[in-house]
């Protein structure tokens, strides 16, 4: 198994905007051959003195992949490369981390 986190920062104002093209894809993800957990996730408002925030402008996507080539499938799939460019124009930056557990 796999960890994917990725940190989708948008444009100002935007993020509600990605985050509704995001949302309309993710049942189809998570019926995805080797998809585990598929979802989007934003800062708490009271989440206390040790959290760093991600911002009003950015969200995290937290993924877990039963393997490396399910997430490449992943990556490939149409819906994908719809949601990337339909969101092209209103990202400023998409920071993927890929992870293993220890």
């Amino acid at each position: 198994m796999i960890h994917v986190l990725a940190i989708i920062t948008t444009k100002p104002g935007k993020r509600d905007e990605v985050l509704g093209i995001f949302r309309a894809l993710v049942s189809t993800v998570r019926k995805e051959q080797g998809c585990i957990e598929y979802g989007a996730a934003i800062d708490v408002e009271a989440g206390g003195s040790t959290q760093t925030k991600l911002g009003p402008d950015a969200y995290m996507v937290v993924e877990k992949w039963a393997s490396p080539a399910a997430l490449a499938a992943h990556s490939a799939a149409p819906h994908m490369v719809e949601y990337r460019a339909k969101t092209k124009d209103l990202v400023v930056s998409r920071v993927i981390h890929v992870l293993a557990p220890s």
